[in-house]
């Protein structure tokens, strides 16, 4: 029995369904969701579980609206895990979250202190 997980993360300019990867070895079927919005995301996650899905990840950059919004969509049929930033990468999250650039980085390469 393949175990088949989803881990939905915002990107902008994508399409939930063409611009999906699916990594399945060992027993263990993952599916990289990007949304160009994180209002589309409760809708991804119905259709996910419809796919058969039975667990669903959240990347940090949801807002706790968004992911409290895919968590009422799923309505308790799949556990949704939401990841968080430990206390001291909080402001590179946001710093990324902007669009600012540490001194030193490549211009649109991600944003960490």
């Amino acid at each position: 029995m393949t175990v088949t997980w989803a881990y939905i993360y915002e990107h902008p300019e994508t399409d939930p369904v063409m611009d999906r990867r699916v990594i399945d070895r060992g027993g263990q079927r993952t599916v990289l969701v990007p949304v160009p919005d994180p209002a589309q995301a409760a809708q991804v996650a119905q259709d996910l579980i419809a796919e058969g899905v039975t667990l669903i990840e959240l990347c940090g950059g949801f807002s706790l609206p968004a992911a409290a919004a895919v968590s009422a969509a799923v309505a308790g049929r799949v556990p949704v895990g939401h990841v968080t930033f430990a206390v001291d990468s909080v402001r590179g999250a946001a710093d990324y979250a902007n669009g600012v650039t540490p001194a030193g980085a490549a211009p649109g390469g991600p944003a960490t202190r």
